[in-house]
């Protein structure tokens, strides 16, 4: 029966995750919040508290005939999606962030396409140059300027970093 189930990450409402965990629990459903031991300073005094490691997302091991019922739980928003479906997480990512957790403390999150910067290649995947590659020449807040060589000329798009991926150098 535990062998046609699937780990999914599912969109939380902001502040949720440990309460969501709780009521997936409580419906029987196998569920894991990932929690990371943070130092936190205050005025008398230093207290270790457990915050969730990912912020509005809360990991379920789930049938496929039950993501209705995981649906329907408060404060679930929905599945995070991956090309038009819910996005698959494989037993061993779980494993890897609870061995990880184990070890450290004070961890820090940050997504992978933060650390775009001049002169890396990247393609981009969303929009009218979907599938074009092109060189960061520029990083501008929340847009990336792109050098697109074509037909022996040079174009500069502004592209939002959302809509590109990081390729192999």
């Amino acid at each position: 029966m535990s062998s046609n189930k699937r780990w999914y990450a599912v969109y939380t409402k902001p502040r949720w995750e440990k309460k969501i965990h709780r009521l997936l629990q409580e419906k029987q459903i196998e569920s894991y919040c990932p929690l990371n031991r943070v130092h936190r300073r205050w005025s008398d005094r230093i207290k270790v508290v457990q915050e969730p490691l990912f912020k509005s997302y809360v990991f379920v091991r789930i049938a496929d005939a039950d993501k209705s019922t995981v649906r329907m739980v408060e404060g679930v928003v929905n599945f995070v999606y991956w090309l038009g479906k819910p996005a698959i997480i494989k037993d061993k990512e779980i494993e890897v962030i609870r061995q990880f957790l184990n070890e450290y403390q004070n961890i820090e999150v940050q997504p992978v396409n933060n650390h775009i910067e001049p002169g890396i290649k990247v393609m981009v995947e969303r929009g009218i140059l979907m599938g074009r590659k092109g060189i960061v020449r520029q990083v501008l807040n929340n847009r990336v300027e792109l050098i697109i060589e074509s037909i022996g000329f040079m174009l500069i798009a502004h592209v939002d970093k959302s809509k590109i991926t990081l390729l192999d150098k």
